[in-house]
């Protein structure tokens, strides 16, 4: 029977652009060289994990091996792998295309892995129901996922070719109503949940429907405003190449000035319409640029764009939610009015986010 795997590639999405360059699904265990599929066992694992890791616990041992030993005895070619993004906020889906393979030289941590045809590219995140990006949040590298028939479900987002699921054609189709609480995740065993990815996504679609369309614009703006920009904002509408302009100083006549795009989509920004931002940059004479992209980038842009770095910067959700974190307690009182975090997530979830 086929399955649905869900893989994450490190733990600030450090191998990602690994995985999808290459095609392939790493075990990103440091040291952990030796070829797996010789041990007869679980328990010859967690013997294994205990020699090479002599000063972790039993209990997180036993966790790893949890999901080390699935990578290695249980994926099989056919069965689909999704990827959620740390860098974007979209995910990547995926076909096993191989059986375990194993490389004892290397590099660490890149002894073990498995071939993967990246079919479903930038997905949108709020394109899946809300239960899937639950069990997307599971607080585990590997994981297999089964509730709420997700795999036929993400089989029917990819025959209808990517679009936003509709949460009543999925009752249909599975004949029972989704569970949307926070523990819909399966697997092997039941698992913990990352409680700041969980709160994060509260955030982000209390943003969504506070802050639609242009009105992401006026909060990007109030973030620039609380680190003591002075800005000219563009009505709604044409913005003749700039939605925000920002400068330093008294009453923003300093030396700093910045031009600012802001995208409030869901799709991921391409290299040319970054590049639009830099003619704008010129237009105004602006000698810094800005680009925001709710829906983030595509791959390779923030690459791509390393020549600029000391002129423009690229903000996806992540560093917005950042900054507008950073200065939370300065924002004007409308906007700190239309978000209210606080009674939403409480303050500890609000710290374990500026920590993640």
């Amino acid at each position: 029977m086929m399955e649905l795997w869900l893989t994450r590639a490190g733990s600030h999405g450090e191998f990602e652009q690994k995985f999808l360059d290459e095609g392939r699904i790493y075990l990103t265990w440091d040291e952990l060289g030796e070829d797996l599929s010789k041990l007869d066992n679980r328990h010859a694992l967690l013997e294994l994990l205990e020699q090479t890791y002599p000063n972790e616990k039993l209990k997180r041992l036993q966790n790893h091996s949890s999901q080390i030993w699935p990578f290695v005895q249980t994926m099989k070619p056919g069965d689909w792998v999704v990827l959620p993004s740390k860098k974007q906020p979209v995910v990547y889906v995926g076909k096993i295309t191989g059986d375990y393979v194993h490389n004892p030289k290397g590099p660490d941590p890149y002894f073990h892995w498995r071939s993967v045809e990246w079919f479903g590219q930038e997905i949108p995140r709020p394109h899946f129901g809300q239960d899937l990006l639950y069990s997307f949040g599971a607080f585990m590298t590997i994981c297999r996922i089964r509730r709420n028939n997700a795999l036929l479900r993400i089989q029917a987002m990819y025959k209808a070719g990517w679009k936003a699921e509709n949460t009543n054609s999925a009752i249909q189709r599975t004949g029972q109503p989704l569970n949307h609480d926070a523990d819909d995740v399966s697997g092997d065993d039941s698992y913990d949940f990352n409680l700041a990815d969980l709160a994060k996504q509260q955030v982000v679609s209390l943003i969504e429907q506070k802050f639609k369309g242009h009105e992401l614009t006026r909060l990007v703006g109030a973030v620039l405003k609380a680190h003591g920009y002075t800005i000219w904002q563009s009505p709604e509408g044409a913005d003749g190449g700039a939605d925000i302009l920002a400068s330093n100083g008294m009453i923003g006549f300093g030396n700093q000035t910045i031009c600012v795009e802001v995208k409030s989509g869901t799709g991921t920004v391409d290299r040319p319409t970054v590049d639009k931002l830099l003619g704008a940059m010129s237009k105004f004479n602006a000698d810094h640029g800005l680009f925001v992209a709710w829906g983030g980038f595509k791959q390779n842009v923030q690459k791509d764009m390393a020549s600029s770095f000391f002129r423009l910067r690229l903000w996806s959700q992540d560093d917005l939610l950042e900054e507008l974190f950073s200065v939370y307690d300065k924002l004007d009182g409308d906007c700190r009015g239309r978000l209210m975090f606080e009674p939403l997530i409480g303050t500890r979830s609000m710290c374990a986010m500026r920590a993640n």
